[in-house]
């Protein structure tokens, strides 16, 4: 049978039982005998074990009952479970310490101090606490949205149902992994892949009596909405957390510095494969949460918080060959394609070379025999090559001078910040029509940060590339279903599951959209503080006439964070006939939501700049305190400036001076802490 006709059986299958269903779960009145009813179940059953592509949300392996969908109800998290960043060596951990001092603003000589926990290669997961009795239980699904897994979770002995101390908070979320142990894999490992796979599918069980049947644990450690808050560091958490009957990790703890931090990675990575159940690194958590709440969030992690990887594995192969990939900026990124050798687990075929001077200095050539890295989930890089057996008839790889794309002369920007040419060779892509460019940006306007479209990942896009489907993000919205499941590889099932996905990213937001688009230097953040400025499509839309464009521009040079380079890339953007094209097709497309700005906090509906250093908290600290006020950040002052904080160390004169011909109101720093009221506990 080819797949069509497969997917169409399994297909009339589902629409077969789903009838019996609703005659037996919704009338209770059944027109089939059980026999026959489990006869057509396990034929379902036995065509997906033998076709790993049929899937189906009213499978029986999906579902019980009658039930409307075979997904769980979302729920918005209170408090978002965002993700780590990672780090990868001691100079990591060093810049992420200097970072949060700078932020603090305190001396180097200070110390810090750290919960260490070891970070268990688990599925994550929220339980809500209300007067003692676990009452919700969430997935962390995107962050902010997780599913209703709460029957699932009840079933782990390792999770208190009830709680009854007098010190417990009347509301509290917590934080946790739910893992396999190695031990209790070995009895199930016909079944599964590993034991992250297991846990995560034995969560997404619809019975909850067969997500019994799997031996899962739960680990606590960290903790969402909390009411009222009865500790004050994250140790002092962890050690409530056990007294309440939670499970905690026995190798947390506490360090202070780079030393500490060395030594106890390296204690822990040793016990590694004797420690029973899976672990990647640590995390380490500045212990102190006033101070943790002064650090706050950038836009997908903790300040205060970082994972530390064990370290790289590495493996020795030829390079076959030295590709050219051409990124959605621009950028000429050279590509060792290796013969594939396994590091730790995973064939390795390709691996990065950064650029054209990485090249040059470590000498990398077609036929070497180089030492290949992989660390977590960082792109497997070419560390240096094995001169010794090279052959002598190798040659010294030359860059192109041109796009193998468009054929347009490549460069490299000067930098105005280092005062060098950039390390990274470009195409620069002045009539906006090369492809491999084009393709590019495709993939990102369907990535996760950006539009985040279900199954819509690089090789469907090169899939429908190559056929001509496809060519500006707009067409995405205008594909025609019915001729894709006639494609080889596709079908009436896949093809809908891609349709609902892209349905369901129509709904989006202005910061999504901005940082989609895949304008040269607008990143996330970028993407955040045009939206917080634009607010709704409408305003930005303006941005595509170019009268009005120039005066925006203007103003947005007025904008913390939003420079020449920026408002540049702006300008260039939207001076392109194509891209005015798509932008428009797509806010047709597309229903945006506008950006939701604190309408709340002391400075809401101010304008605020700083000049000069404070004494008691960084400059990045009081910006961050600002927005979260409901304020806005200017970085020049302008009419439509509220206040000028002017610091001790070394404000600037120039500032000053516009501040006071245009009549802003100037605050020196005690002005500055009066009016925050207090609220930032820096006293």
């Amino acid at each position: 049978m080819e797949r069509k006709e497969i997917e169409k059986a399994y297909i009339n299958k589902i629409k077969e039982l789903r009838k019996h269903d609703e005659a037996y779960f919704a009338h209770d009145k059944p027109i089939i005998s059980d026999k026959d009813y489990d006869a057509i179940k396990e034929k379902i059953l036995e065509l997906e074990k033998k076709y790993s592509f049929l899937k189906h949300k009213n499978s029986p392996s999906k579902k019980v009952g009658y039930e409307p969908s075979g997904k769980f109800k979302k729920i918005q998290h209170e408090v978002p479970m965002l993700s780590l960043a990672n780090a990868f060596s001691t100079e990591n951990i060093e810049d992420f310490l200097k970072k949060i001092k700078n932020f603090l603003n305190i001396k180097n000589s200070e110390e810090i101090v750290f919960s260490a926990e070891p970070k268990i290669d688990g599925i994550s997961a929220s339980l809500k606490y209300i007067d003692g009795i676990f009452t919700l239980g969430l997935s962390r699904g995107d962050g902010k949205t997780g599913e209703d897994i709460t029957n699932n979770l009840k079933t782990i002995k390792d999770i208190p149902k009830k709680i009854n101390k007098t010190n417990f908070p009347k509301i509290l979320d917590v934080r946790g992994e739910v893992y396999i142990s190695k031990s209790d894999f070995k009895k199930i490992d016909k079944k599964f892949a590993n034991p992250r796979n297991a846990a995560g599918g034995s969560l997404r069980q619809k019975d909850p009596n067969e997500t019994k049947k799997i031996p899962l644990k739960f680990v606590a450690y960290g903790f969402g909405t909390v009411q009222p808050k009865n500790f004050e560091k994250q140790s002092e958490y962890l050690k409530l957390l056990k007294e309440w009957g939670f499970n905690t990790n026995l190798h947390n703890k506490l360090v202070r510095t780079i030393k500490d931090i060395e030594k106890n990675h390296k204690k822990v990575e040793e016990q590694r494969s004797s420690i029973d159940y899976d672990l990647d690194g640590l995390v380490y958590k500045v212990d102190n949460l006033k101070l943790q709440n002064r650090l706050g969030f950038v836009s997908n992690s903790p300040r205060w918080a970082i994972a530390h990887k064990f370290s790289a594995e590495k493996g020795f192969s030829i390079i076959k060959n030295i590709e050219i990939q051409v990124g959605r900026t621009g950028a000429l990124t050279p590509v060792a394609k290796i013969e594939s050798v396994n590091i730790g687990g995973v064939v390795v075929s390709n691996a990065t070379l950064h650029n054209e001077d990485e090249i040059m200095r470590k000498d990398i050539r077609i036929g070497d025999i180089v030492c290949v890295q992989r660390a977590g989930d960082v792109i497997p890089q070419v560390l240096y090559v094995n001169k010794d057996k090279r052959n002598k008839n190798t040659k010294k790889f030359n860059f192109p001078e041109k796009c193998p794309s468009c054929g347009s002369k490549t460069i490299k920007e000067f930098n105005y910040t280092t005062k060098k040419k950039d390390a990274v060779t470009r195409c620069p892509d002045l009539k906006f029509n090369c492809k491999e460019i084009l393709r590019e940006k495709l993939k990102h306007f369907v990535s996760k940060d950006a539009l985040n479209i279900d199954g819509f990942g690089k090789k469907i896009i090169q899939n429908f590339w190559d056929l001509n489907l496809i060519k500006y993000p707009a067409d995405i919205f205008e594909l025609n279903f019915e001729k894709i499941s006639l494609l080889d590889g596709w079908g009436e099932l896949s093809a809908s599951n891609l349709k609902e996905s892209i349905k369901k990213s129509q709904e989006t937001s202005i910061d999504k959209l901005i940082f989609a688009l895949g304008i040269r230097h607008i990143g996330q953040e970028n993407a955040k503080t045009l939206a917080k400025y634009f607010v709704n499509i409408k305003k930005f839309e303006e941005l595509l006439d170019k009268d009005k464009r120039k005066k925006i521009l203007n103003y947005l040079l007025e904008l913390d964070g939003i420079g020449e380079t920026q408002t540049n890339s702006l300008e260039i953007f939207f001076s392109n006939s194509n891209n005015l094209s798509t932008v428009s097709s797509l806010i047709k497309k597309l229903n945006i939501a506008d950006y939701k700005n604190s309408k709340s906090g002391i400075f809401y509906g101010k304008t605020i700049m700083f000049t000069g250093g404070l004494t008691k908290m960084s400059r990045a600290e009081a910006k961050a305190l600002v927005e979260k006020e409901g304020g806005k950040i200017l970085g020049t002052p302008s009419k439509k400036l509220n206040y000028l904080v002017v610091g001790d160390s070394k404000p600037t004169s120039k500032k000053i001076e516009k501040a006071k011909k245009l009549n802003i109101k100037i605050l020196d720093e005690t002005s500055w802490y009066g009016l925050l009221n207090r609220r930032t506990s820096i006293n």
